[in-house]
């Protein structure tokens, strides 16, 4: 798992909401995504770098 747990379920409990158990890791589903897509995009654009504008694409 890339994020941690606990600071996932602390940050949305200061919303004043309960956190599911699998919560976190549905998270983490989605962090992997966007990894994928910014690597998709650098690599179509010639670059091994992920740059910033590659997750906001």
């Amino acid at each position: 798992m890339l994020l941690v747990g606990s600071k996932v379920k602390s940050a949305l409990r200061e919303h004043d909401v309960n956190v599911a158990s699998d919560a976190p890791a549905a998270l983490n589903e989605v962090v992997y995504w966007y990894l994928e897509q910014a690597v998709r995009r650098a690599t179509a654009n010639g670059r091994k770098t992920v740059r910033p504008h590659d997750f906001m694409a």
